[in-house]
């Protein structure tokens, strides 16, 4: 007797017993229904993805959110105001705390008000090096900065990215100066109507083919898109394939090229 088990998020939820087209169909149905009611960015929505992360944007057709792949213990960031979030900040799975109930208040811990974004400190440039656990096949980046205008005027709103810089496979951070003497792997130039409005997200498409074999990715933000000092950034997450887990501790540089 041919048997059908439907599976959601890795659980068995359904098995139909037989061949029964109306039973199947509607068991389809229903899960249509509950796909349409989840939020789920898969579908070309923005949510949570399966795995309960915060996600800002659509999924790209036959890729996935591997953000839980970057090596939190790895990272590295440069020109961070420690007034605010850290590098772990950017990628930790709830949604943003300036999209909720408190908005611009930062996340509640214990009575106090913490701040779950990174800002930029003595000018607008911000240095992230991200290491994975695995090697990777990056197609899409996605950057959640959320601003809002103050009480002092547009000069003290911290902007959002707008030049990015990337470079692949690097062992270690680099220097804001020593960036300018390296080819980037991409830059990508940001523009207003690329940050999606409700979520503050902008969706930065690489060129699949420079980001085949990732194990690591610096960002560099290297200026903002209006008159302010600062520059802000949210979430960040990691979209694409991955590939085969690499020992930590034993990052290499691949490729002969600088960028490369």
């Amino acid at each position: 007797m041919p048997t059908f088990m439907i599976f959601k998020n890795k659980q068995a939820v359904d098995t139909i017993r037989g061949a029964d087209p109306r039973k199947l169909s509607e068991a389809v149905k229903k899960l249509a229904a509950e796909a349409d009611s989840d939020g789920s960015t898969a579908a070309g929505g923005f949510g949570e993805a399966s795995g309960g992360t915060w996600i800002g944007s659509s999924l790209p057709k036959g890729y996935r959110d591997i953000t839980d792949q970057v090596d939190k213990q790895g990272l590295d960031l440069l020109n961070s105001d420690s007034d605010f979030g850290s590098a772990r900040t950017l990628f930790e799975g709830p949604k943003p705390s300036s999209l909720g109930e408190r908005k611009g208040k930062g996340k509640s811990e214990g009575g106090k008000s913490e701040k779950d974004w990174v800002e930029s400190d003595t000018d607008e440039q911000l240095m992230l090096f991200i290491p994975f656990q695995s090697s990777l096949k990056i197609h899409t980046l996605q950057i959640t900065s959320i601003t809002r205008e103050s009480e002092k005027g547009a000069d003290d709103v911290p902007m959002r990215p707008k030049t990015v810089k990337l470079y692949s496979n690097r062992a270690h951070i680099i220097g804001f100066e020593e960036a300018e003497d390296i080819p980037p792997t991409q830059t990508i130039t940001l523009n207003p109507r690329d940050w999606d409005e409700k979520t503050g997200t902008a969706k930065i498409e690489l060129r699949f083919v420079k980001f085949q074999n990732a194990t690591s990715l610096v960002v560099f933000v290297v200026d903002g898109e209006g008159q302010g000092e600062k520059v802000r950034v949210d979430r960040l997450r990691i979209i694409g394939e991955t590939g085969e887990k690499r020992e930590l501790g034993k990052l290499e540089k691949i490729g002969d090229q600088p960028g490369e």
